[in-house]
Order: C-alpha cells, then sequence, then structure tokens
C-alpha cells in the first residue's frame, strides 16, 4: 500500500526532471534546422531569392581593396583608387579589376557594377585568356560582358547567391588541351593573379571543358577554398564584394618578381607545385650515377633510333635511364615525382618539356630542336629555362638526322629553306615540321653533349 502512495509522486519527480533535457532538444533541432537552411539559401538550394547586396565593413572594404591595387598596373592606380575600377591591355591580356560590389547572371555571363552615382552606363566586353596575340586561341574564349553604370539604368537583377569573397574569372579554353599551354596560360597565371588572396576568392570559369579542367583540379583547390562556379548547369545569379575579370600573365613559363604581387618568384611557384602534387623533392643532385629522363614520343618528332639511344647512355655514360612513354605523363600526381628524381631531361621539342617544372634545381634540360622549328623551341622553353632554375643546352638537329631529309632530299624548301614554308603559314608549318618529322639522332654528337650536361652540373670529365 505505501509503494502505491509513492508511484504517482516518482512519476511526477521523472516528468519534471526530463523536462528541461526535452526543451533543450527542441531548442538544439530549431537551431540544426535554422542552420541547414541559412546553408541551403547560401549554396543557392532554395527558391527564394536574397534580395540584399552584402556590403563589407570599412576595415575588410581597406584590406580588400589593398588585395586588388596590387593586380593594378602602376600606370592606372590613381584612376583606381578614385573610382574603384581598373582596365589594363597589353599584347596578351587584358584584366579588368573592380573593388565594389557586383552582381554576375550566369546565364548571360554580365557582370553588373551598379553605382548611385549619375554616370552614363558603359560596357566593356573581357576575353579572361591570356593569348590575345593569338586569333586562333582566342576565337573560341567567351567574354565577360562588364556593364558600368547608375543602378535605376542599367537594372542588374536581383541576387540569389551571395558571397563575401572577391570572384576570379578565367577561360578553360584556348589551347588547354595541350599541357604547356594549360600551364603557361592558366596554371601560372591563375597562380599570379591569386595567390596572395591565401584561398579567399571564388573562380567563376566562362568555359568549362571536363576533360581538361580535371586534370588541372588538384591547383585550383590549393588556391580558392571555394568550389569553382561555371563547371555545372545551374545558371543564378551571384553577387561579390568585388571582381577580377582576366589572369595577369608575364612571359612564357615565367615569373616576374618585380609585377607580381608581394614579389613572389618562379622558385615560390614551383615549390608550390611541388607541394600541390606532394613531389618528394631533391635537394642534392646525383653526379656520380645521374638520372636521364628520355621524353619518348609517339606520332611525330619520335627518335626512330631510341634504342639505341637508350643503350649508349647506359653503358657508355653510365646513366640510369627512365623512359617516360606518352600516357605517363599525363598524371601529375605520380609523374612529377618521377621527374625530380632526374638530373637531366632530354626530349624532342613538344609539350612533353613543359615537365621541366619538377625538375630539381641545377637540374639539366636539353631540347632537341627540330628543323623549322628554332623560334619556337627557343622562345618556349630555351629562353624560360634559366629563369625555372634549370641549366639549358639546345640540340639542334643537323638536316641529315631528320627523316625529312630522307622523304624530299636535301634540296626540297622544306629541307633547305624553312623560311618560305614559314611564309606560307602555320599550317604548311605544322604539316611538315610538327606534324611529319621524326629523328635518327647521330650518337657520336649526342654523347658529346651529354658530356657537357654533366659538367654544367659540375661533375668533371676527367
Amino acid at each position: 500500500m505505501g509503494m502505491k502512495n509513492k508511484e504517482p509522486i516518482l512519476r511526477k519527480v521523472l516528468v519534471f526532471s526530463a523536462l528541461p533535457l526535452f526543451i533543450l532538444l527542441l531548442l538544439l533541432c530549431h537551431d540544426q534546422q535554422h542552420s541547414f537552411a541559412t546553408y541551403s539559401s547560401d549554396e543557392g538550394q532554395d527558391d527564394e531569392k536574397n534580395t540584399e547586396h552584402h556590403s563589407l565593413g570599412e576595415v575588410e572594404s581597406a584590406e580588400l581593396h589593398s588585395k586588388l591595387r596590387r593586380l593594378v598596373n602602376g600606370n592606372d592606380l590613381t584612376n583606381f583608387d578614385a573610382t574603384g575600377i581598373s582596365y589594363d591591355v597589353d599584347d596578351f591580356t587584358e584584366i579588368s579589376v573592380i573593388s565594389k560590389p557586383v552582381i554576375f547572371d550566369q546565364k548571360s555571363l554580365s557582370l553588373y557594377v551598379p553605382s548611385n552615382d549619375a554616370i552614363q552606363p558603359g560596357r566593356r566586353k573581357v576575353k579572361p585568356y591570356p593569348r590575345r596575340e593569338d586569333p586562333t586561341a582566342m576565337e573560341w574564349v567567351t567574354p565577360v560582358d562588364i556593364i558600368t553604370g547608375n543602378a535605376t539604368q542599367i537594372r542588374p537583377p536581383s541576387c540569389q547567391i551571395m558571397h563575401h569573397v572577391p570572384a576570379l574569372f578565367f577561360s578553360f579554353q584556348g589551347f588547354v588541351e595541350n599541357p604547356f599551354h594549360a600551364f603557361n596560360e592558366v596554371v601560372i597565371p591563375l597562380f599570379l593573379t591569386s595567390w596572395h588572396f591565401r584561398s579567399q576568392v571564388q573562380f567563376v570559369l566562362t568555359d568549362y571543358r571536363y576533360e581538361w579542367f580535371w586534370k588541372y583540379t588538384r591547383v585550383i583547390e590549393k588556391l580558392s577554398r571555394y568550389e569553382v562556379i561555371g563547371t555545372k548547369d545551374s545558371k543564378m545569379v551571384h553577387c561579390f564584394p568585388a571582381a577580377v575579370v582576366g589572369l595577369r600573365y608575364h612571359e612564357n613559363l615565367a615569373v616576374n618578381s618585380s609585377k607580381v604581387p608581394l614579389g613572389y618568384t618562379m622558385q615560390n611557384f614551383r615549390q608550390f607545385l611541388w607541394k600541390t602534387y606532394k613531389v618528394k623533392v631533391k635537394t642534392a643532385l646525383n653526379l656520380e650515377k645521374p638520372k636521364l629522363l628520355l621524353i619518348s614520343r609517339k606520332g611525330s618528332r619520335m627518335f626512330l633510333n631510341e634504342d639505341e639511344m637508350v643503350r649508349m647512355m647506359e653503358e657508355e655514360l653510365g646513366f640510369q635511364v627512365y623512359r617516360a612513354l606518352p600516357n605517363e605523363t599525363s598524371d601529375l600526381s605520380k609523374f612529377g615525382s618521377v621527374v625530380n628524381s632526374c638530373e637531366i631531361m632530354l626530349g624532342a621539342h613538344g609539350a612533353g618539356l613543359t615537365n621541366g617544372l619538377f625538375l630539381p634545381t641545377g637540374a639539366v634540360m636539353i631540347q632537341m630542336v627540330p628543323l623549322g622549328l628554332n623560334w619556337a623551341s627557343d622562345n618556349y622553353f630555351g629562353e624560360p629555362a634559366p629563369g625555372i632554375g634549370l641549366k639549358y643546352i639546345r640540340y639542334k638537329i643537323w638536316r641529315n638526322e631528320t627523316s625529312l631529309y630522307e622523304k624530299y632530299g636535301p634540296n626540297d624548301p622544306i629541307v633547305s629553306d624553312p623560311g618560305s614554308i614559314w611564309a606560307k603559314g602555320y599550317m604548311a608549318v605544322k604539316k611538315a615540321y610538327v606534324d611529319e618529322q621524326n629523328f635518327r639522332i647521330n650518337l657520336v654528337r649526342l654523347k658529346s653533349v651529354l658530356i657537357e650536361a654533366l659538367e654544367l652540373m659540375g661533375r668533371s670529365s676527367a
């Protein structure tokens, strides 16, 4: 009987003890729902439009303006500080830097820069790919339409997705299927333009090519902590506190520290590259038994006596030869470490020599320069090599080493007068010297060049 009287009291105690815990759980559930709703809105997953434009505080705005200012040409700094907009163009690239809130309509690729000032509307189309001097490269690059003026006149669309970092617009069109051009016109310029933002920048692609974009995803993820806009079919209206349209570019495979924010050098870029691809960096060259990387080609610019070349390198000079096949060079996460393990890289002029960016400092690049391709060989790889930190040897293919000599004979203009072929235009050059030329290398001559390479690295010829 006593226990029965105690049961109602016990139930009341248990209920009132559990009540605070129950209320706490309700509050937690509400917070989680609120957080999820906020996240969904930020990511553009809901249908509700966010029409309130994000504005930074004074300190944040000043810091952002300072970072953007580093990308402005010195001649335009005064105008940029006064208006918040800069436009710069040279032989290779055009770039617009905007230090004020912008609205980007992804569907039309229009970038609105609204103002409260009574100014006339203006517009400028910028193709964000640094190869202006080459109409073929620029033909398929989609421009960004930059529209400036009073907000009531230009009528920008309402914001759907808000971003709290500046946007950086660039294209993955041009010649990016070629590794040289991908590094030269996207990877290095992207580093030059964005590294000083310390990943606090939103990349926006005007042209997306899945098969090439994903090859360089590691680089993109290291430079920006945000998912790239433009890789999906979604066509939303994005708002940013500022924007950069276009990429800074110096020269072929080059970083000019006097023109880059915070004075970065090519060695800074190479260290970034090594870290990105987790390369085990060689700090000292092996002069006793050096490793030679031979870039093997198929289809054109092949070494017809490659087996004999390798045998001579190994048996007569004591090299460890690593023959890199074409399908091997595409996986940089693996191949980067292979390249860095070598003291010498030898290959015919072509995109494969771009892997020289992964060589250890002080290594030697030997470029086999085909008949008719002197200019491209010198400009794309020969001249940049010292700036990369490499020793360089130019092996000019003799006429009797090229298959063109065997095919056409010594008196045909293709062999005797390459200048006349260049006068016919690039397609004639490509057909004759890029697509149809192979080599049978003089082994005695090659051996002397390899001995020269060893001496350049510091090994005595005695």
